[in-house]
């Protein structure tokens, strides 16, 4: 069993605190196949946290989809979990 660390960090309205699974970066596309990587999805969250929630599950929906295209099915669980202070 790996031991359970825990982590502080102070919050101040407005922010957005993002939990997600290792299924959003872990998907196949793009022009040669590669997966989609962490710091992608660190530059996509970058890139619209001040928009509406709805319009960020929109974001990160098209962002995806448009990734593995049609060559590429969904190969593990996307679970992204965002909360707005």
């Amino acid at each position: 069993m790996v031991p359970f660390e825990r982590h502080s960090f102070k919050a101040k309205k407005e922010d957005v605190v993002y939990s997600f699974s290792d299924g959003y970066p872990d998907q196949f596309g793009g022009p040669k196949g590669k997966k989609y990587k962490y710091a992608a999805l660190k530059r996509k969250l970058l890139e619209i946290y001040e928009h509406p929630m709805g319009q960020q599950k929109e974001a990160l929906y098209n962002t995806i989809l448009a990734w593995m295209g049609t060559d590429h099915e969904q190969i593990d669980d996307i679970c992204i979990v965002a909360v707005r202070i």
